[in-house]
């Protein structure tokens, strides 16, 4: 395929729509070998810096923060992949840096701290902080200037007040200054009343940071692997929007070819457009005159939208559906080799 077929063929529209028309828990993303672990891996070297013990779970889910009381980190799935990263940064006009990472990663490591050991519970932590159970502020007036809080996240929806919101935000503020390397925060809170809740963090987190907590796992919330709604739905999107950009997209044929059926006695698309990879080849480059390699590509690509539909058929019905695939493959084929591009 030459190279500006290739482009194409591979082209980011047609990625993003295919991506848009995905189930998230079908998107694969995992934070193993993602973009996402030197950034866990860093936060914990600077929790063992500080001699604290607990590594909180860190998971994908839609949106930052701990569930209730529950000690783990809930992370934005779409950080873990490229891919996503460019579409939640077209979505939104923002996404956020290495630096924005790591200041929010303390941020939610406190609230994990805090629920595991129950810190809330605590007499000393309650005059320091205020009592857990106080409602949320969600609408308030701000104090910027106020020397009661610290300043660790300085925009976005934890904006500088956001300590001010909820004795549990201020104690994950404080917690996020005192855990970060080079801070400073004895120079730089000094003379402030909020230098007295560093102190107490510091004074607290040597006196526990060598021991277990009592919780260290719970159920989580809107895990990336069971929320099935559509990438788009996610976003409020009509993914049908972007198919006019969207080249090589065959989802609709294959959809049209093989609707839902029952797991028994059926057999994959994609296991069989595997195991019948040379005989369909042989077909596509028949009829189209396309090169071999074109082809493959062309082949390559209509497997890996039929395994990530997960579409089956009834294997009863194998040659017939080897047919279907033959007819389905050639006209595809075809398609690109008269217009360089695979028609909807």
């Amino acid at each position: 395929m030459s190279p500006r077929a290739a482009t194409r063929f591979n082209s980011w529209d047609t990625t993003r729509y295919e991506l848009l028309n995905t189930r998230i828990c079908d998107l694969g993303v995992q934070i193993e070998g993602s973009l996402l672990e030197p950034y866990i891996r860093r936060l914990y070297r600077e929790l063992s810096a500080k001699r604290l013990i607990f590594r909180p779970q860190c998971y994908l889910t839609d949106s930052w923060g701990c569930p209730d009381q529950v000690p783990v980190i809930g992370i934005p799935f779409y950080l873990a992949d490229v891919r996503l990263r460019r579409i939640e940064e077209e979505q939104t006009g923002e996404v956020e840096d290495a630096h924005l990472i790591m200041m929010l990663l303390r941020h939610e490591a406190a609230h994990a701290f805090n629920y595991a050991y129950r810190l809330w519970e605590r007499k000393d932590w309650q005059e320091v902080f205020g009592s857990f159970h106080r409602p949320y502020r969600e609408v308030f007036k701000p104090e910027p200037s106020s020397r009661e809080f610290v300043r660790h996240l300085a925009s976005g929806p934890h904006g500088r007040t956001y300590a001010q919101k909820h004795p549990d935000e201020d104690f994950a503020e404080t917690f996020a200054v005192w855990l970060t390397p080079r801070s400073n925060w004895r120079r730089r809170y000094r003379g402030w009343p909020a230098l007295a809740k560093l102190q107490y963090v510091s004074r607290l987190m040597r006196r526990i940071g060598k021991r277990m907590p009592p919780i260290t796992s719970g159920e989580l919330l809107n895990p990336v692997e069971k929320i099935t709604a559509l990438l788009s739905q996610h976003y409020g999107e009509r993914a049908e929007r972007f198919r006019a950009a969207a080249q090589g997209y065959v989802d609709d044929r294959l959809r049209e070819l093989f609707p839902p059926i029952p797991l028994r006695g059926s057999m994959t698309v994609a296991r069989a457009l595997r195991t019948h990879r040379d005989f369909l080849l042989a077909r596509m480059t028949r009829w189209s005159d396309l090169r071999p390699s074109d082809a493959e590509a062309i082949l390559t690509k209509v497997i890996q939208r039929a395994h990530t539909l997960r579409l089956r058929f009834p294997q009863a019905q194998l040659q017939q559906t080897l047919m279907d695939l033959a007819a389905l493959t050639t006209a595809l084929a075809m398609d690109f080799a008269y217009t360089g591009q695979l028609l909807d």
